[in-house]
Formats: structure tokens, sequence, C-alpha cells
């Protein structure tokens, strides 16, 4: 492995993938809070996280699963569920009073369209100032779920109602 005196290992989260340091580094620059979007095979987990030296805190989690109190009984894992579960955590961050931060996807591609992105369009729309380029939202029948089906879109916008009271 090593072929000289000067071997240094890479810390154990590099080595397994999970962290991209010199990304975290740049987010930790900005001062913001960081906006936590990370998706599952079963659910999408949002949560807003503040540096601190002892390890970072976290301010706010809200994942998919709760979207059942507001009477969601479809797919935790698609489009529409990522966006009303951003707006919900929106709504709760511009409540806990924070108004804004910065986008952390971790290290999932950064694809148009994708979840990880309705989550940032349910957030935006519900108060909390993330920098972003509108480009890469879903298209809104997608948001809607008019692709899954008529039901869905139905369902969806009694949700999304439900939310904003």
């Amino acid at each position: 492995m090593a072929e000289n005196a000067i071997y240094r290992v890479k810390m154990r989260r590099r080595r397994e993938g999970k962290t991209d340091y010199r990304k975290r580094l740049e987010l930790l620059k900005s001062g913001k809070p960081r906006v936590i979007v990370r998706k599952t095979n079963k659910r999408i987990i949002i949560q807003i996280a503040e540096y601190h030296e002892d390890g970072d805190r976290i301010l706010l989690t809200v994942t998919s699963d709760m979207l059942k109190d507001y009477g969601w009984n479809r797919s935790f894992k698609s489009i529409p569920a990522a966006y009303l579960t951003g707006y919900l955590a929106g709504k709760k961050a511009v409540e806990w009073k924070i108004g804004s931060g910065v986008l952390d996807i971790g290290r999932h591609p950064a694809i148009s369209g994708t979840r990880l992105f309705a989550a940032l369009k349910g957030m935006v729309d519900a108060g909390l100032k993330i920098p972003h380029s509108e480009e890469v939202y879903p298209d809104e029948d997608r948001l809607h779920g008019k692709h899954i089906g008529d039901d869905v879109e139905k369902l969806f916008n009694e949700v999304k109602a439900k939310l904003e009271v």
C-alpha cells in the first residue's frame, strides 16, 4: 500500500465515500445554516444544521413520513412528496425564524428536475431564502403529480392547503 515513510490515511468518512470535505468547507464558509436534503429508497429527509465546534447542531428535521399527518397516503419518495416535504420544512423553518440557508445535497449528483430540487422548490415557495437557479426545478406537472395520476394531483392540492394553514 504505502511505498515510502510518509503516508497519510484519509479520513474514514472520505474513505467510505460519505463526505466531500472540500464541498463541506465551502458550505460552512458561507456562515449560513446548511439545508441538508437527502433521499433514501423510502423517503426524503430534510434537516437544517448549524455549525458548532463540537459538531453540527440540527435545528430542524422533517421527513416525508410526516406527510401522513396531513393526509398524504401515496409514495413518500415521489417528486410530489419531496415538494410537500420541502414545503413543510420551509414553513417550520420560517416559524423558527430561520430565514435563509445554503443547500447541501451531499454526494448526490446535481441533476435538474430530481426529487432533491423538488424539495428545494418547496422550501423556496414556503419562504426560505436559498441561493439557486430556477432552471433546476422539475416541471409543474411533475410537481403536482400529473405523471402519476389525476387522483395524486387532487391529493397534492388538498395536502398543500392543509400545510398552508
